[in-house]
Parts: C-alpha cells; sequence; structure tokens
C-alpha cells in the first residue's frame, strides 16, 4: 500500500514550532470552572474537553458547559490527530447515561453536546447506550436541545439507525480532513462511509453536521471540494478549526492557517447553501454549538 509522506524539513518544522498569537488561549480558571470540574470528577464522567487536550476547556468550563464523551475514554481506533487513548476499551458501564443526564440537569444545560469513543469490538459500536444517553436527557431536562457527534459504527447502518431513532437534534459526524490524507489522520475511517452516514441522518430527517481541521497538509481546493461533498448530502452545517499536535507523538502541524483564510471559507460555504459555517483557528466541532445550531 503506498504511503503519504506528511513529513517536514528542519526549515518548516522551525517556522511552526511557536503557535501563532492568534491561538492563544485563556487558562481554566474561576469558580465556574472549578464546579465543573467538581462535578464530572464526582460523576466519574469523561469530556472530550480533557481526554483530547481542547485549547477551549477554560472558556468552555468557565460558562459552564462541557462536551460529554461517553462509552469511556478508550477507543479502539488510533488517528493520528487525536489525543484520546488507543486500545481495549474496559467493561461497559450502563449507568453512564444516567450519570450524564444527572450533569446535564445539574448544570441547568440548555444545549448539550455528546460524543464518543469508538467502540468496534461492541457488535453494535456502542449504539444502545448512545440511545440511551439521549433518551436519558429527555427526560430529565426535556427542554434541552441534544447534538450528538458520532462514530461511523463501521457502516453498521442498523446502528446508526438505533442513534436516529432517538431522535437528537443535532447529529454531527465530522469527516476531519480532505481524502487524500485519511490514511495517516484517520486510517479506520473511510470517506465515503462518512459521507454516506451523514446522507443517511438527513434522509431521516435530522439537522445534520460535519467539520475538518485545516493544517494537516491539504490545500485550500481539496477543503473546497470536501465542502462540495458535504453539500451534496445536504449537511447542514460546518466547522472549520485549525489543527493543534498534541504531543510529538502525533501529526506534526504543517501550517498555521491564518484567520482571513477561515473568514473566507466561512464565506464560500454560506454562498455554498450549508445554512451555518463556523470557521476559524479555535473552531472545535463543539465550540459553541447552540450558536452554529441557532441558523
Amino acid at each position: 500500500m503506498a504511503t503519504i509522506d506528511i513529513s517536514m524539513n528542519d526549515t518548516a518544522e522551525e517556522s511552526i514550532r511557536k503557535k501563532p498569537d492568534w491561538l492563544k488561549v485563556t487558562l481554566p480558571t474561576g469558580k465556574p470552572y472549578a464546579r465543573m470540574k467538581e462535578l464530572l470528577s464526582g460523576l466519574e464522567l469523561n469530556t472530550v474537553c480533557e481526554s483530547a487536550a481542547c485549547p477551549n476547556r477554560g472558556e468552555c468550563w468557565s460558562r459552564s458547559t462541557a462536551t460529554f464523551m461517553i462509552l469511556g475514554n478508550i477507543c479502539t481506533r488510533s488517528c493520528g490527530f487525536c489525543n484520546v487513548i488507543t486500545g481495549k476499551p474496559t467493561e461497559l458501564d450502563l449507568d453512564e447515561p444516567r450519570r450524564v443526564a444527572d450533569a446535564v440537569a445539574r448544570l441547568n444545560l440548555k444545549y448539550a453536546v455528546i460524543t464518543s469513543v469508538n467502540r468496534d469490538e461492541l457488535a453494535d459500536g456502542g449504539a444502545g447506550v448512545w440511545a440511551e444517553t439521549i433518551n436519558q436527557i429527555r427526560q430529565t431536562s426535556p427542554q434541552t436541545r441534544v447534538e450528538v457527534l458520532i462514530p461511523d459504527f463501521c457502516s453498521n447502518w442498523d446502528a446508526l439507525q438505533t442513534v436516529i431513532d432517538a431522535r437528537p437534534d443535532v447529529l454531527n459526524h465530522n469527516v476531519e480532513t480532505v481524502p487524500r490524507l485519511y490514511l495517516p489522520v484517520r486510517p479506520q475511517g473511510k470517506f465515503s462511509r462518512s459521507l454516506e452516514l451523514l446522507a443517511r441522518c438527513k434522509a431521516a430527517g435530522l439537522t445534520t453536521k460535519s467539520g475538518l481541521m485545516l493544517g494537516l497538509g491539504e490545500t485550500l481546493d481539496e477543503v473546497r471540494q470536501v465542502m462540495r461533498e458535504l453539500k451534496k448530502v445536504n449537511c447542514d452545517l460546518v466547522t472549520l478549526g485549525q489543527y493543534m499536535q498534541p504531543t510529538e507523538k502525533h501529526l506534526p502541524v504543517h501550517e498555521w492557517v491564518r484567520p482571513e483564510i477561515f473568514a473566507q471559507l466561512q464565506e464560500e460555504g454560506m454562498a455554498m447553501g450549508f445554512k451555518n459555517v463556523f470557521s476559524g483557528p479555535l473552531v472545535r466541532s463543539s465550540y459553541h454549538a447552540e450558536e452554529i445550531y441557532n441558523f
């Protein structure tokens, strides 16, 4: 199998060693942040904020918002960009949906975002726990809108239907990058499979959402082509953000994409007909999710 060379020479490495000013973030602080940390620890819940080393954790936790990560904190996949632990997951925690719903209620969230690790070793990929989490939130916080950021379930469309039947307000599944870079970035993923998942969810009447990271070596034309492919499957919402290397073991950053390029892509995306495009260096798929939903 042919491989893709994503290495950089010394000059390129030197040019991106220091993050630009527009990627500076506020350090975690304040009572709301401390309250969030205490609540999550007390309920033994995981968040993508911590597990994926999100740069926006300080801001979001200080606003009493978080993206809950269900199905444990060990992922069966080995994506080159992701800081979540890869390995053999532990047993399934069937009480987790109740605890997530409890956290949503305690925080009085009007908009909750849930994501998960991949659990490819499970027959349904964890779809049953996904559905139960949505249902538990509906029971305890009926006014809360629920956005889910789901895996691809390895084309198990019956498993996907289980999640669809729970009727989340937004169904998010990230394509993550351009097809040419899938081998190093998302080796167990398939661009065509992700598009089919989004198409099926849209056909079922859900609001759909997807996102990409920039700065991994893609070209702007490739990004535009992915956006056009997302529009073909009637994806409603799109997020574009800067990739930041979590550790030295992860894929390197090839480019710090300037804010004006993100602004340009947002304008082009809106012209393509998406209901909303949220594009910026610090944008992540769940960052200010309620704002992008209120198109």
